[in-house]
């Protein structure tokens, strides 16, 4: 049977309330472990969001052991790759715990699942992705004058996932002849408010427009 102090069992208990916590808000991505490093033979103590297959009283990880073989050894191990049992990528952070004397007795491992991360940034791509070759001008909220040709040099810009100060000539080109079919070169002041959105003078606006 381990023997622990009074003040080692209390942060003990202490933990496995962080670790509940922390399993609780980082649902269902994150595998949270807390270790109990006194007997490494059992040492799950905790273990929230399960991605890993392990169970309490499981023993304790080549980490864990590092640690209690050496006092020294780094407290906190931030965002290293590592892999679940079946060969999923995980990206791991290790936590030591020491008592008042120093003494690793704890360790709290969150592991994150990085093919749900991967799976989702897939997904959301594919959702934001936009056909430009679709052309299709339209706007979902009615604007007049300035605030229209803004309107339309910002979605052109957007389409090529750009700034309009940043786009090249050919784009430049291509934009007044969209402004051209959409009738906004016939508005009042259009070259002044295409110039100053585009950060070029007037003439080199009326140069794009021939």
């Amino acid at each position: 049977m381990t023997i622990r102090t009074p003040d080692q069992q209390h942060l003990l208990e202490q933990m496995k309330h962080v670790a509940e916590g922390l399993g609780r808000t980082l649902a269902p991505f994150t595998e949270v472990v807390l270790h109990d490093l006194l007997d490494p033979s059992h040492a799950v103590l905790a273990i929230h969001n399960n991605l890993s297959g392990r169970a309490v009283g499981d023993p304790a990880t080549e980490l864990g052991l590092a640690r209690i073989a050496d006092p020294a050894f780094p407290q906190v191990l931030a965002n290293y790759p590592n892999t679940f049992p079946d060969g999923r990528p995980a990206k791991s952070t290790s936590i030591g715990i020491k008592d008042q004397n120093q003494q690793y007795i704890a360790a709290l491992c969150l592991n994150v699942d990085l093919n749900l991360f991967r799976s989702l940034q897939a997904m959301l791509g594919q959702f934001s992705n936009v056909d430009p070759a679709a052309a299709v001008i339209e706007s979902l909220a009615p604007a007049a004058g300035a605030d229209a040709i803004r309107t339309h040099i910002e979605q052109f810009a957007a389409r090529l996932s750009t700034t309009p100060r940043a786009l090249k000539a050919e784009d430049r080109r291509a934009l007044m002849r969209e402004l051209g079919d959409a009738g906004l070169l016939e508005m009042r002041r259009s070259m002044e408010t295409i110039a100053a959105h585009l950060g070029v003078s007037r003439a080199t606006v009326y140069n794009y427009a021939k």
